[in-house]
């Protein structure tokens, strides 16, 4: 375990995602969606409820659906629409429900294209090292979201942080997702919260992707949906800026990570006791 101590209160740096601003003491944010895009219909009926909900909770959202799931556990599992089709998704979410967008790159010949769609650029976990995508997305003048990698250290992951720096982008976040905790299973270490945002980039705990059961189900991973509530409660406590849920209508349906999608009946719930541990944490620093 590094000597890093991780004690002190740190007020991370604002970053501006379209109309949203994340860190910096603005309030808390959801980013949130289902995992990846199944088609449109179903993409525009979940940006507009979880619209709905965040709105009249005042919560400030993000909406983020994958257009390719890269890294799914077998090669018969389903991935998405695409590059192109799926943009157009995003870009219609985006213009027609009003709310800002993020989705993952997995390579640098990506970039481009979702810059000029989305407000913020997501590095999957997997691909928090490579230094040649993460530069192209810095350059890109987005914002952009690394992943901590379930095999990183959360002091290690601010070296790819400064990897977007050194490409002169400073509109940097990182998300926390769990940590390899022995074969198909992930566990969070809280204690790592405070270490991230010592160097004053804003946090992000992604919640269901640390209840994943990677390949748990032999051909796809399973997932532990039934303590989003905790672990959630947890980050905000600990002082997140923002908390990720992969949330679906039907979840049991969904053609990506279901196990461990939120349902939407139950977010509204939710939100409501996070903004009121976000108030505690605020009022008692």
């Amino acid at each position: 375990m590094s000597s890093r101590s991780g004690t002190t209160q740190v007020t991370t740096r604002a970053v501006r995602i379209g109309d949203v601003t994340l860190g910096g003491g603005a309030p808390l944010v959801l980013i949130a969606g289902p995992c990846v895009i199944e088609n449109e219909n179903h993409t525009m009926f979940m940006a507009r409820e979880l619209f709905r909900i965040t709105q009249q909770l005042q919560v400030p959202l993000i909406f983020k659906a994958s257009f390719d799931k890269a890294n799914r556990t077998s090669a018969k599992s389903y991935r998405g629409p695409g590059l192109e089709q799926g943009l157009e998704v995003l870009e219609k979410v985006r213009l027609e429900v009003g709310c800002p967008i993020t989705t993952d790159v997995h390579e640098t010949g990506q970039v481009e294209a979702v810059a000029g769609v989305v407000d913020l650029l997501q590095i999957p976990a997997f691909l928090c090292r490579q230094t040649d995508l993460i530069t192209a997305v810095a350059l890109s003048g987005k914002p952009l979201n690394i992943k901590k990698g379930q095999f990183i250290a959360p002091w290690d992951i601010l070296q790819a942080v400064d990897k977007a720096y050194g490409a002169g982008n400073r509109n940097v976040i990182v998300t926390e997702r769990g940590t390899c905790f022995g074969y198909n299973n992930l566990v969070v270490d809280i204690r790592g919260f405070p270490i991230l945002r010592e160097k004053g980039v804003p946090l992000v705990f992604d919640v269901t992707h640390s209840l994943q059961l990677p390949g748990g189900e032999g051909t796809s991973s399973g997932g532990q949906s039934q303590f989003i509530r905790e672990l959630s409660s947890a980050g905000v406590a600990a002082g997140v800026d923002a908390v990720f849920m992969e949330v679906h209508d039907e979840p049991a349906k969904a053609l990506s990570d279901g196990p461990n999608n939120l349902p939407l009946n139950q977010l509204a719930s939710i939100l409501e006791r996070l903004k009121a541990i976000a108030k505690a944490v605020e009022d008692h620093p």
